[in-house]
């Protein structure tokens, strides 16, 4: 009823009307009474605020949180409640060693292995870091990779074995640890002696070599660290052993006199992979160690020989004056007008008492330069092959420290690039110099020294690659290996088919020694040979096998056999070229090595395809008879955001524990202070640094990390990684930790009950039900629960609804007491999970996201399975089933919330099965915390990392492509409402009236059961769906598709005068930037000057602005219906 107020104007029945006179003294009074109240309330709250206010306790934030600590191996207390938010090193605490302690690593767990697994198995070895080594971002990506390569085939049931190792690394060991006794003890290796040095290596090696593994286990790596391998233990040393005897006995490996990589600084041959090939645009200074001044490189120099007996001379340039010191020839092309007089004539070296034979050779291009090559066979590989083609004499000039040797005058014993200078100087003087010139190109750097690489000819040890390497080559071809991704075949055929033999000996004392021995024979008519030559030497497991061999191919008495064991060692390829069958044991016939090996996958850079990867299938082949793995996945090399090559004197090397953990940019300059860059290299880093990190790197996580860099795989040869982007991620995994949590709220205290195909299947036709067909039933159910066992399955279901089907609301008969029992559970789990449209829609994206996972899990597309989990959890769980059941969860209809529950612990527990291979620390958290339908619960497995990955057979019955569309339109008309209520800043607080106009009633039936979740994440009420519109004045109408627009009623909401000032000055705003922007883009020679990428991103936000210009017309429009 409504209060009615009396009046003068109107006098209630009965009541005698007020003279104005006493009206007016009656509103004073109320005046001050209500003057009085004001002031009365303004004194309590005064003397409120005087008393001391209640302590409440602020909630702690993500940084605060208390990070578990716990004995290595406990598990993690899970009874307590989640942090508010995501906190990695929270999230990351204790979960590996108690995976490690359980044993989940182990292909042993619950399992005998020497028993075929009917699932198969999956056996990987890890490429094995350097012992020198801390993580860099090339390792986070392999082993990225890799774990969750290896954690996807254990979750589907295979016997799964990823084996660590490590490798000696023998120049890097050999550099670190001579580096930390001249700081420390100022000694040299020399000073020691080898047997003293290698100790010194040793007790290093056990010092610091466990860093790496550590490491490894903080990026979650699911290693079997029982199996872990170094490869100078006793066992991979037998192998190395076994490998060179058998490969020198049969002809495989021999020594030979060539060409090698030479470092003057470690006093060694480098292999190719250990030579960086820096690219200089044309004249730089270079620092060298051992150089006080820095050296010129990008330059030609041309001067003049003399040829002799006349007054001509023939000009030569080159990028490494010194070189002329040991030139025994010059080359023209036998075509070239200019020279052909000259050929089989002599010029006269100016320095040294020789004469260069002039030849004429193909190789010779007559358009470059002078159409004259100088040629220095002993220290440049082409000019070694034009020298052996024309017999001419190999002088080595360089020291194996660098100082010019032999017959070259007034510059022997000088250093190399001192000899530079000085030669310099005396062609100007003699009048032969001729200038120098800018010259773009690449100098060889070593690796390991930074010192530039010189070619030296030297005796040294070789495998015969041919066979080998046409063995692999078909392997390929015939489909017996497979390299992912294909593009890689070319690379491999283009190595295979131009193999060179592979010098394997290495100038230093950490490493393998060779087991080979020159043999000198005590008889003086004996023939004494010369240690280049390949027939004096003999190999053997130990000296005495050594000597019986040496015997025998000399047919003289052991007696007479004098030994002497090489002093190199082996290249550290040669023993990583073993490692899939030397960690199980070979030469040894082990277990491990009959059921383990061929191992299943080897997963890598492809910048060491043909280092490592041909050469571990050349050992497998040609020792076992077998390829070492089926596959090869060559994933992708790391560069910085700009595409930019990691670089310590760029600043942009990143150590994956700075993204793990953040680290100020403060921390990064810090840690360049104490490397080995050049004072001013540190200062061009730093600049790099606050360019890049001004705020420093934030903490990411490991999981973020991972995922950013298994997602990053799709970007092929190259991944330009912006740490920004792994950032994102972390905001994914708390986006995942909310959605937990919300679920957690709705799921902890209530029972779950267990989703199953009823919920979703069609009823079935009736059958016969016979007594004989339910007494079987009724057996068979005597002693299980279920006829899977102990699991709700597609048998009982179909069982169930023929029953129901035949018996309708008839009883089973008493006779038959088990199956009773069973029918009338099976009878309330059918009535308690009642689903609705949206959980049916949920359910089926769950469907598609296992199949995308799965999918992209067995074609190494990684970014497929990263997408599909993130867009399933982020745009279709979080962003609207999460919304959309809200209401469901605060309303009444209990069998709503049972269903909603169901579905939601299904899609959250399947979603974090999904991600745990890539997202281990997050999914098991979660996980673990997860409340299940007890008949789930008594048989779930103890870690998700031992769970079973989801099948597509297993969630296929949930997939309805006629559903994901339907709410794809439903998503569209919730965005375009949205975004009209955006253009006018309309608060959600603020509902609107929403009415869907359909051009028919098919439409209006498929929009039609969706209003109330459109109300809900639209913010409308109420919302109509009709094929009449109505009245349109004061409304928005945006098109949804082509059968729907959407009307969004707006009068009486909005200051109409205010919204089109505002709206027209954005309009002026966004007009004036768009412009701006246009005549940036016609500008003279844009497209050939401006960058691609800043072209394609001009182009999208021309995009941007005139579309953001439409809807602000569009919205000026609506306002002028309301005028």
């Amino acid at each position: 009823m409504e209060e009615v107020q009396a009046t003068n104007e109107n006098p209630v029945e009965g009541v005698p009307a007020k003279t104005p006179k006493q009206l007016k003294k009656e509103a004073e009074k109320a005046a001050k009474l209500e003057k009085f109240k004001a002031k009365k309330e303004k004194l309590t709250e005064t003397k409120t605020s005087d008393k001391p206010k209640k302590e409440v306790p602020s909630k702690p934030k993500a940084a605060e949180v208390e990070i578990p600590q716990l004995p290595a191996g406990q598990k993690k207390d899970i009874t307590c409640p989640l942090p508010e938010s995501y906190n990695p090193r929270y999230v990351e605490a204790c979960w590996y060693s108690w995976w490690e302690k359980e044993g989940f690593f182990s292909p042993e767990y619950k399992r005998d292995i020497k028993t075929p697994n009917p699932k198969g198995q999956f056996v990987m070895v890890i490429p094995p870091p350097n012992v020198t080594g801390s993580l860099h971002l090339g390792h986070a990506l392999t082993n990225s990779v890799e774990d969750t390569i290896t954690r996807y085939h254990r979750m589907t049931g295979k016997t799964a074995l990823w084996v660590p190792g490590c490798d000696h690394a023998g120049i890097a060991t050999q550099v670190v640890v001579e580096k930390k006794l001249w700081r420390e003890e100022k000694v040299t290796r020399h000073d020691l002696g080898r047997d003293k040095f290698i100790d010194k290596v040793w007790e290093w090696k056990n010092e610091k070599g466990h860093r790496i593994y550590e490491q490894l286990k903080k990026m979650g790596s699911s290693l079997d660290w029982n199996r872990a391998s170094f490869t100078m233990d006793p066992k991979l040393c037998k192998a190395v052993l076994e490998a060179f005897v058998r490969m020198h006995q049969d002809g495989t490996i021999y020594r030979s006199t060539r060409l090698v990589n030479w470092s003057c600084t470690l006093k060694s041959a480098i292999s190719d992979i250990e030579v960086d090939k820096v690219e200089l645009p044309g004249r730089t200074q270079l620092s060298v160690p051992g150089y006080k001044d820095k050296i010129e490189f990008g330059v030609i120099v041309s001067f003049a020989y003399k040829v002799e007996g006349s007054d001509e001379e023939i000009v030569v340039a080159t990028t490494r004056v010194e070189t002329m010191l040991g030139d025994t020839g010059i080359a023209v092309h036998p075509q070239d007008s200019r020279y052909t007089h000259l050929v089989g004539k002599y010029a006269v070296h100016p320095f040294c008492q020789r004469k260069l034979l002039i030849v004429a050779d193909d190789y010779v291009d007559m358009a470059f330069g002078t159409g004259a090559v100088k040629i220095t066979p002993a220290h440049d590989p082409n000019d070694y092959d034009l020298g052996k083609r024309h017999n001419l004499a190999m002088l080595t000039i360089f020291s194996d420290d660098g100082i010019i040797v032999g017959d070259c005058g007034q510059f022997t014993g000088m250093k190399r690039f001192e000899a530079r200078k000085a030669i310099l100087q005396a062609l100007e003087e003699a009048g032969l110099y001729r200038g120098t010139a800018d010259n773009p190109m690449v100098v060889p750097v070593c690796s390991r020294s930074k010192d530039i690489v010189e070619p030296m000819i030297k005796p040294q040890w070789y495998v015969k690659c041919d066979q080998m390497a046409a063995d692999a080559a078909e392997a390929v071809r015939s489909g017996q290996l497979k390299i992912v991704p294909e593009m890689h075949q070319k690379t491999w055929f283009n190595w295979m088919d131009n193999i060179r033999d592979w010098c394997i000996s290495r100038q230093l004392w950490w490493g393998h020694r060779i087991p080979a021995y020159f043999v000198t024979i005590e008889d003086t008519s004996a023939k004494v040979g010369d240690e280049a030559d390949n027939e004096f030497w003999v190999s053997g497991r130990t000296e005495a096998e050594a000597r019986t061999n040496a015997a025998k191919r000399f047919n003289v008495p052991e007696e007479k056999i004098i030994l002497k064991q090489d002093e190199d060692v082996l290249d550290t390829w040669f023993s990583s070229a073993l490692f899939p069958f030397s960690v199980f044991g070979w030469p040894d016939k082990t277990d491990e090595l009959d059921i383990f090996f061929p191992t299943t996958l080897l997963e890598t850079g492809h910048d060491i395809l043909f280092f490592w990867v041909a050469r571990m299938v050349f050992f497998g082949q040609k020792l076992m008879g077998k390829l070492p793995f089926s596959e090869v996945y060559l994933h992708a090399m790391v560069r910085d955001a700009h595409g930019r090559k990691m670089s310590k004197s760029l600043g942009n090397v990143i150590d994956p524990l700075d993204v793990i953990f953040g680290i100020s940019l403060e921390g990064l300059m810090a840690q360049l202070d104490g490397s080995n860059l050049d004072p001013a290299e540190v200062g061009r880093a730093k600049e790099g640094q606050k360019q890049d990190y001004p705020q420093g790197i934030p903490e990411c996580g490991t999981d973020a990390l991972r995922f950013a860099l298994c997602q990053y795989t799709a970007q092929g040869r190259d991944i330009n990684l912006d740490v920004k982007r792994v950032q994102g991620y972390r905001f994914f995994c708390n986006k995942l930790w909310n959605a937990t949590r919300f679920a957690l709220t709705y799921l902890q205290g209530a029972v779950i009950h267990p989703l199953n195909e009823a919920s979703n299947r069609q009823p079935v036709t009736r059958s016969a039900i016979t007594p004989v067909f339910l007494a079987g039933l009724n057996t068979r159910l005597e002693h299980i629960s279920y006829f899977s066992g102990c699991q709700y399955s597609v048998e009982d279901d179909k069982i169930w609804q023929q029953l129901h089907a035949e018996l309708g609301r008839s009883k089973i008969p008493s006779s038959y007491p088990h199956l009773d029992r069973w029918y009338q559970h099976i009878g309330r789990l059918r009535q308690q999970v009642e689903l609705s449209l949206m959980d049916k829609w949920i359910l089926s994206c769950l469907s598609t996201a296992v199949s995308a996972c799965n999918a992209g899990f067995q074609q190494y597309d990684f970014p497929r399975a990263t997408s599909a989990i993130y867009n399933f959890f982020l745009y279709e769980l979080c962003d609207v089933y999460l919304e959309s059941v809200k209401p469901v969860f605060q309303g009444s209809d209990e069998s709503a919330k049972s269903g909603a529950r169901s579905v939601l612990v299904t899609c959250i527990d399947t979603g974090l099965k999904l991600i745990s291979p890539f997202m281990p620390f997050i999914s098991e958290e979660l996980w673990q915390r997860l409340p299940r339908p007890e008949a789930v619960q008594k048989n779930l497995p103890p870690s998700i990392c031992v769970a079973s990955y989801p099948t597509d057979s297993e969630f296929q019955v949930w997939k309805n492509e006629e559903l994901e569309e339907n709410v794809k339109l439903v998503n569209r008309v919730i965005s375009n409402v949205r975004s009209v209520r955006a253009s006018y800043m309309l608060p959600n607080k603020t509902k609107t009236k929403l009415i869907l106009r359909c051009s028919d009633q098919e439409m209006v039936d498929m929009l039609a059961p969706f209003a109330d979740n459109i109300a809900t994440l639209a913010f409308c009420q109420p919302v109509s769906v009709s094929t009449d519109g109505g009245n349109t004045r004061g409304c928005a109408i945006v098109t949804v598709s082509d059968k729907c627009d959407a009307i969004v009623h707006l009068e009486g909401l909005i200051d109409v005068q205010k919204e089109k000032t505002r709206i027209t000055g954005l309009v002026e705003k966004k007009r004036q930037q768009l412009v701006k922007l246009q005549e940036g883009m016609v500008v003279p020679n844009y497209t050939e000057k401006v960058p691609l990428s800043v072209q394609e991103t001009n182009k999208e936000k021309e995009g941007e602005l005139e579309a953001e210009l439409q809807q602000l017309d569009a919205a000026f429009a609506t306002l002028s219906t309301m005028d």
